[in-house]
């Protein structure tokens, strides 16, 4: 039977349960055997992450050929112009090659939602910070972080909201919860 686990990852945990090497990992989070997961989420990332005990399933979820839709909310250095938000949604070209169209739209009180990062972002009481949302269904490595670099806004913070239909709401940091296929 297929079973969906959905992590609140924190912000410098591993994506894996081994070789830390003194680094947190999922296995101080999850105790589940058996559960794998689909996709990965940086190190200095944080968020949804969903994880399985099917192969198959893992497979569907992490490969960008099922196009399916992650959505990230996106702390950046400054104020993004309409010339800016135009480049992220038609997909800034990378070193690695072009990036497929986003969905991109500017967060508002919804981003104050989220729990207080440790350790908090840097602050620069001359230059303000904004939220975004972007949504892909890519998978490249850094990829967000690469596109709001590419158009001249850094990423400060990064939070993944959702994968599909899978969604963070009412998970605390460090928490999981199963979830239906």
């Amino acid at each position: 039977m297929s079973n969906i686990l959905v992590f609140n990852k924190p912000f410098q945990v591993l994506s894996q349960f081994s070789n830390g090497q003194g680094r947190a990992t999922l296995a101080d989070y999850v105790d589940k055997p058996g559960f794998y997961p689909a996709g990965r989420l940086d190190y200095d990332s944080e968020g949804l992450m969903v994880l399985t005990n099917d192969g198959v399933l893992q497979h569907q979820i992490a490969n960008p050929k099922h196009k399916l839709e992650k959505t990230y909310w996106v702390q950046v250095e400054g104020r993004a112009s309409e010339d800016q938000l135009k480049c992220l949604r038609a997909g800034p070209v990378l070193k690695d090659g072009p990036t497929k169209a986003a969905k991109v739209r500017l967060l508002g009180a919804q981003a104050h939602t989220l729990w207080p990062r440790v350790p908090p972002i840097r602050e620069r009481a001359a230059i303000p910070t904004q939220w975004l949302e972007i949504r892909i269904s890519e998978g490249r490595n850094r990829q967000v972080r690469r596109m709001t670099a590419a158009v001249g806004l850094p990423t400060l913070r990064l939070v993944r909201v959702a994968i599909g239909h899978w969604r963070l709401k009412g998970l605390d940091i460090g928490q999981w919860r199963l979830e239906d296929v």
